[in-house]
């Protein structure tokens, strides 16, 4: 009987214990009955590079990167980024060439690409993030969206909602952040209604929003006492979508019930921007209730 070696598919980031990426995309590796397996590596910036073409180099089949990970990737030369991702200026899923696919494009990087076989980057984040909140019938064309953070996640949602006409303000604790983004997104999207700003004022610009999200890492296991804003802060008539999903009831969503607002938990992205990112490995369509029930069984619910 012919063994089949087992193609390897995984997430970079730091810190990374936390992800429950393995078992969502483990379970619908076996649900199609396909010889592949993920796992979770800890990787810094300073080793992304090394870490990426190692992984090509043992004939990885893809992979998924998380913070702090997904901005420095676009710095790399040995990854081809697709229009969507160098637009948004950050990568989340990197797919692998098979061995006979090698890179043909001339460069300026001493020919890494052309050893190691074209690396491409994309960008998954926003589309996962979109379908999250129609799910949730949330209106976005037309919409006030305040999101906080300005890292690689907060861009392509910023890109995805500007793009699909919605009124954004993004907030950052680095205010130039915050404005050179905005300014990013202005010059890609010319009609957009798009500003940036710092986080003196919170309270104002939440008042005024219709859908609050958090696009930073606070309140993500095991920091679980963190929040963006308190209770008092939020109001009945507002969305608030936390795209931390680790844990599942995060301070800001307890926050948001608190207030009569409407939560929406970070696990929905999580689910459909992997499923994105399985069928730019696969070619197939994934199991994706299958994967959301694997996420919310491992967080207890």
């Amino acid at each position: 009987m012919v063994k089949y070696m087992e193609k390897v598919f995984g997430v970079f980031g730091d810190p990374i214990a936390h992800s429950l990426s393995p078992l969502m995309h483990n379970a619908a590796f076996s649900a199609l009955a396909l010889a592949c397996s993920y796992h979770a590596f800890k990787v810094s910036p300073d080793r992304l590079e090394k870490a990426v073409l190692g992984a090509e180099a043992m004939g990885f089949g893809g992979l998924n990167l998380t913070v702090p990970l997904k901005e420095k990737a676009l710095e790399l030369s040995c990854i081809e980024p697709d229009p969507l991702a160098k637009k948004i200026g950050a990568i989340n899923t990197l797919v692998f060439p098979n061995a006979e696919e090698k890179c043909q494009i001339d460069r300026e990087d001493g020919g890494k690409c052309l050893e190691h076989g074209k690396i491409l980057g994309f960008n998954t984040d926003g589309l996962g993030a979109k379908r999250a909140l129609l799910d949730s019938a949330v209106e976005i064309e037309g919409s006030k969206i305040l999101i906080v953070g300005a890292g690689g996640a907060a861009r392509a949602l910023s890109f995805q909602f500007v793009e699909a006409g919605a009124d954004v303000i993004i907030a950052n604790r680095t205010e130039k952040r915050a404005l050179e983004l905005a300014r990013e997104l202005k010059a890609s999207l010319p009609e957009s209604q798009v500003r940036g700003t710092g986080l003196f004022g919170l309270d104002k610009l939440v008042r005024e929003a219709d859908v609050l999200i958090n696009a930073t890492t606070l309140g993500m296991h095991p920091k679980t006492d963190a929040s963006i804003l308190e209770a008092e802060a939020l109001h009945p008539e507002l969305t608030v979508f936390d795209i931390v999903y680790n844990p599942l009831q995060t301070k800001l969503l307890k926050a948001a019930k608190e207030a009569g607002a409407k939560p929406i938990s970070g696990v929905l992205m999580l689910v459909y921007q992997g499923a994105e990112a399985f069928r730019l490995w696969t070619g197939l369509e994934p199991p994706v209730e299958l994967m959301k029930k694997r996420v919310l069984e491992a967080l207890g619910t």
